[in-house]
């Protein structure tokens, strides 16, 4: 049997470093003084003010600019913007919030509400507020975006449920509106949050979608007959005042002449007594002058007449006066 054969192998020297013991003590202590330095100070934007804590303990709010304070966590600064009007949007949510607590994390379902009639209808809408109290802000309550988000919810929900569908969907959003933020308003000044609601502003409100279509056919025959009331009332103005016009005229025209009338047998009767007493005096003489008067009247009237004598002999020679 023959031996294994001999394999050579090569074996390389283990290199060695050397890293002084200084190195060691210095690059933690620089890691150290770096983050010392980099957290002890802070800049805060002219729409904020900054609420500072030492160990957790509320010490100041710090006014916009650029502020020093103790660095390894043992002074904290939170951010509170104060001059800038934040919202909330419930039912549905913007891509570009700038709010955390802005939207929610279940739209859908916040939009899902039940009306005083029973009936289901989907509530899209927001609210704008901005922080009075920024020490209240965040120490009042815990989580106060969270709160606030809740507090209108229910606030919205109890609106909605004392109120029709109707109400809800046609003539009623602007009185919503005004009863939900002043329900707000008590809450948050009863909870003393630092925080003041400013608009509760209705966006889209529609019944849920296997309904969608009835109530759109029901909006539809309500705007066909607010259009033919509408336009009854048109013409209802249009013919009822010139009617009533002419009714007066006519009433005015039939007075005067009723007024015209009895004057005029008035003025009939006072010459009458004044001829029945000439006649009295001189009753041939009042005859004759009645007679000759009213031929007078009567004459210029009759036109082209020839008037003749009953003792005329010859009649037709005459007919050429006319000539």
């Amino acid at each position: 049997m023959k031996p294994p054969p001999v394999v050579n192998t090569i074996t390389f020297p283990r290199p060695k470093f050397n890293i002084p013991f200084g190195w060691f003590v210095a690059v933690p202590l620089a890691v150290f003084v770096l983050i010392g330095v980099f957290t002890s100070f802070y800049t805060v934007s002219p729409e904020a003010v900054a609420i500072v804590q030492r160990f957790g303990k509320f010490t100041e709010i710090a006014p916009p600019g650029l502020h020093f304070k103790l660095p390894y966590g043992i002074d904290t600064s939170t951010i509170v913007p104060i001059r800038r009007q934040l919202k909330l949007e419930f039912g549905f949510g913007s891509s570009n919030a700038s709010n955390p607590d802005q939207v929610g994390d279940e739209p859908a379902k916040e939009r899902d509400m039940v009306t005083g009639d029973l009936n289901a209808a989907n509530v899209e809408w927001i609210i704008q507020y901005s922080i009075t109290d920024p020490e209240k802000y965040l120490f009042r309550v815990r989580n106060p975006g969270s709160t606030l988000r809740d507090i209108t919810e229910s606030v919205m929900c109890e609106v909605i449920g004392d109120r029709t569908v109707d109400e809800v969907l046609t003539i009623g959003r602007n009185e919503i509106e005004v009863a939900s933020l002043m329900r707000l308003k008590v809450i948050l000044e009863h909870l003393s949050m630092g925080i003041s609601a400013e608009q509760v502003q209705l966006k889209n409100v529609h019944p849920p979608g296997p309904v969608q279509r009835s109530f759109d056919e029901v909006n539809r025959a309500q705007q066909d007959r607010s259009t033919m009331i509408n336009e009854a009332n048109g013409e209802y103005n249009r013919v009822i005042p010139k009617a009533k016009g002419l009714a007066e005229q006519r009433i005015s025209g039939a007075e005067g002449f009723a007024v015209q009338r009895v004057n005029q047998a008035q003025g009939d009767v006072v010459r009458f007594k004044e001829l029945l007493a000439q006649y009295d005096k001189a009753p041939a003489i009042t005859k004759q002058r009645l007679y000759l008067e009213t031929m007078s009247e009567v004459l210029p009237k009759l036109g082209p007449k020839i008037i003749l004598d009953e003792d005329a002999k010859q009649f037709l020679p005459l007919m050429n006066l006319n000539k």
